[in-house]
């Protein structure tokens, strides 16, 4: 009997596909896809919702150097992203903002944007749709359809999506009536 005959190995000869090749690229262009996906959306947003009933007013401080204070009856949602976003649902609302405050606060009321400067004011949105914004210290600019407008310390203005009104000088008592001393 004829003893058999190990098998022959020969080396590996490598040959360049170039259909192989697009296909590895492919995989690995979509893995990198998914993983910046992955990335991009698993940064969730932190939204954090505060509401008064008619028993009492809030205060809180919703970021180092930003305190509000919210009116009973009143609703906010506070969206942290690049920048701290605030937007008042209904109420009333006091926001007293530090000139070291490391954030900068957008309050969005409607579609009118405020964007503040290290100060003191309120806003007050009225159940007909229109609002009233009262600065204590420093200024803010409301964006809205018909412009940007600046207001400065003690004073107020009505305003809602379309423009402002009624911008007047105010007394430190105005700013926001039914707030209590803290």
């Amino acid at each position: 009997m004829q003893e058999p005959e190990p098998p022959l190995i020969q080396p590996f000869n490598f040959v360049f596909s170039w259909r192989r090749f697009l296909v590895h690229c492919a995989i690995i262009g979509i893995c990198v896809l998914l993983g910046l996906m992955t990335w991009h959306f698993g940064k969730p947003q932190s939204i954090r919702f505060y509401e008064t009933n008619s028993d009492a007013q809030l205060a809180t401080s919703i970021a180092p150097g930003i305190d509000m204070t919210l009116d009973m009856h009143s609703s906010v949602t506070v969206k942290y992203n690049q920048s701290l976003q605030v937007e008042l649902l209904k109420g009333n609302v006091y926001f007293d903002i530090h000139k070291n405050a490391v954030n900068q606060l957008e309050v969005k009321v409607g579609n009118a944007i405020i964007k503040n400067y290290g100060t003191r004011f309120s806003i007050q949105l009225h159940k007909g749709g229109g609002s009233h914004i009262a600065v204590a210290d420093g200024n803010i600019k409301i964006h809205v359809a018909s412009g940007v407008y600046q207001i400065s310390a003690f004073e107020q203005a009505d305003f809602d999506d379309a423009g402002i009104s009624k911008h007047r000088l105010i007394t430190a008592r105005d700013i926001a009536p039914w707030r209590s001393p803290l």
